[in-house]
């Protein structure tokens, strides 16, 4: 079924198609949305989950990750300072290996205080442990968050997920979604099955102290987790496209008209779609431009953006956060996997400040001209 809808109502339906059973939840701005449709959700019938309200993100995560331990399908989503403030808890979530998914709304981080768009608080917690997507529509911001469950859930993967969603420029925007019927869903995602849960006629331990000896093993079982979900997401990628005809890229990187391409921007997020307009309007003035969009910041794909830059003379790196010190996350990122490629890094769209067609080409045009440079468009 095709219908006009908040991107925030297309994560909230997804969340719902994949019958998670409890959902902890603490509202902040732009994150609110998602929180009052699934209360609707629940409200009338549609959804029957437990929403827990909790005094704290802080909490909201505890007790995501207690329904989990519990064996259940568990959802909840933040923002912002909110998911700060989960820090210490999203360790904890990936350590115990908990498939838990959560929508970020990304909201930039205070001081000063701003309600609006980067990315800055999601990439502040990429080295949690948690795989990190970050989309560009509705449509594909409900269909990750159903992809989601079944990357975090495979018995090779068991970790957690969250879906990064730029705040109000995307997480209020209205756009057409076609939206898959339960029964389509079902066969698609199966009933989680838990390996291990609390349970009292079984007892177990969980999260018991790891003392010197034994803590980095279970850190690089982590680790090699990671690196198995590569294989798993692109597999996942494939059987939606099979499923519903629709898939992005190969689940991790989405290239557009870069086989050709002599520059190129590497971009996350809805500033993807002003990029297509921009290397569109530019390749019939001959201009040979391309982007290469990661879909995935964790795990980072560093082979399949090698493979895409191959033939690139100039790379401009759109980062809507700042290393303050270091530049921007991603650039940082790409710089050290293509040390001998010419790679600019584009300080832009922080605290929600547009990302406009002329700062797109203001980017291809230091990608042109620059050589590794560090340049804010403000």
């Amino acid at each position: 079924m095709r219908k006009l809808i908040e991107t925030s109502d297309a994560v909230a339906q997804a969340a719902m198609l994949c019958r998670p059973l409890v959902i902890p939840m603490y509202p902040i701005t732009p994150q609110t949305h998602i929180v009052e449709k699934l209360a609707s959700l629940i409200s009338d019938g549609n959804l029957d989950a437990e929403m827990i309200h909790t005094e704290s993100e802080h909490s909201a995560m505890s007790a995501a990750i207690g329904a989990s331990a519990a064996g259940v399908r568990v959802f909840t989503a933040t923002a912002s300072q909110g998911l700060a403030l989960m820090h210490e808890v999203l360790f904890i979530a990936s350590g115990m290996r908990f498939p838990i998914v959560m929508a970020v709304a990304n909201r930039s981080l205070s001081a000063p205080i701003n309600i609006w768009n980067d990315q800055q608080d999601s990439i502040a917690e990429r080295d949690s442990g948690w795989i990190q997507f970050y989309v560009e529509t509705a449509q594909e911001a409900m269909d990750t968050t159903i992809m989601a469950y079944k990357i975090a859930e495979n018995k090779d993967v068991l970790l957690p997920v969250m879906i990064c969603i730029d705040g109000f420029t995307l997480s209020h925007v209205f756009e057409p979604v076609d939206i898959p019927e339960q029964k389509a869903i079902d066969r698609f995602l199966p009933k989680y099955e838990p390996g291990d849960k609390l349970d009292v006629k079984n007892p177990k331990s969980f999260g018991p102290i790891a003392f010197p000896d034994t803590f980095a093993g279970f850190r690089k079982m982590q680790d090699e987790a990671m690196g198995r979900s590569i294989d798993i997401i692109k597999n996942v990628n494939s059987e939606f496209k099979k499923a519903f005809s629709r898939s992005y890229g190969d689940g991790l990187v989405e290239n557009y008209m870069i086989e050709d391409a002599e520059y190129a921007i590497v971009a996350m997020g809805s500033a993807c779609g002003t990029a297509r307009a921009v290397i569109d309007e530019m390749r019939k003035k001959g201009k040979k431009y391309g982007m290469i969009r990661i879909k995935c910041m964790r795990p980072f794909p560093r082979e399949e953006i090698i493979s895409a830059a191959k033939p690139l003379k100039g790379i401009a790196v759109l980062d809507r956060n700042i290393g303050l010190g270091a530049g921007g996350a991603l650039f940082t990122e790409i710089k050290a996997i293509l040390p001998e490629k010419n790679v600019n890094d584009i300080i832009l769209g922080l605290g929600g400040k547009d990302i406009t067609i002329e700062d797109i080409k203001k980017s291809f045009e230091i990608a042109e001209k620059e050589n590794s440079s560090t340049q804010w468009l403000l």
